[in-house]
């Protein structure tokens, strides 16, 4: 994709649960679009439809109307399966809670993204290695993520993120179990992927000082967006750590 056109449109953005005999707007009738090459950071307390909109643009749920374009490709028109597809070749998920498998070691978590695409088993490590080693992680290739600390954890659910090269990355409270110092690392770590590679950021984050990691900050309340706004004095990225292997 090429800066300047948008990776995602959102129009109408409807979303709406039934709770017993109750039904709750968590969004209502947001419009959004976000340009390939961006990196937004989505800011709101929490039931405002900020987690709610993540799931819809990662094709994890569905809005109730309103339309939603990525890459300009209507995605409330695909299967099951093809919005799986898009998942799967499109975008990468970050998670709070990492998501890793504890039986599986770093390498092999990596990986797992590459198994449902039939990439060979030779063609699987030396990917998983190559994004391991941009995380600064390919001497912890083989241990098991109880042998990690959370800041390395997190490293490798970054590097089974990238490591089919998506356009977008979709980050959900990813420093929320990190301490400050972590954080600004793993905050580093999505900057360089931005500035370096063009992945699109989309990171949801209750912290203002992570928001200050992006170039735009939008805000929401109540289902709505009530401020979008570009970053000034954009927090930028300590040092990397020395990459072994």
């Amino acid at each position: 994709m090429t800066v300047g056109v948008a990776a995602i449109e959102v129009t109408g953005l409807v979303k709406t649960y039934r709770l017993g005999d109750v039904l709750v707007e968590a969004l209502k009738g947001v419009d959004l679009s976000i340009t390939a090459g961006e990196f937004l950071a989505v800011m709101g307390p929490s039931g405002s439809g900020k987690s709610t909109l993540m799931n819809i643009l990662g094709c994890l749920d569905r809005p109730t109307s309103g339309k939603y374009r990525l890459d300009g490709e209507e995605v409330g028109g695909l299967s099951r399966d093809g919005r799986a597809i898009l998942r799967r070749s499109r975008l990468g998920f970050v998670f709070q809670g990492f998501n890793l498998l504890p039986r599986l070691s770093a390498r092999e978590n990596v990986e797992l993204p590459m198994i449902y695409d039939g990439t060979s088993a030779s063609d699987r490590r030396e990917r998983a290695h190559s994004a391991l080693s941009s995380v600064g992680l390919a001497d912890r290739a083989h241990h098991l993520p109880s042998q990690l600390s959370g800041g390395e954890q997190q490293r490798v659910a970054i590097a089974r993120a990238i490591v089919n090269t998506p356009a977008m990355i979709l980050a959900d409270e990813p420093t929320g179990n990190l301490d400050s110092v972590t954080s600004e690392e793993i905050m580093g770590i999505f900057q360089r992927l931005n500035d370096e590679r063009g992945i699109t950021m989309v990171l949801v984050t209750h912290e203002p000082g992570i928001a200050l990691f992006a170039k735009r900050v939008i805000r929401f309340l109540d289902g709505r967006m009530v401020e979008d706004r570009p970053v000034v004095n954009r927090h930028r990225p300590p040092a990397p750590r020395e990459t072994a292997g």
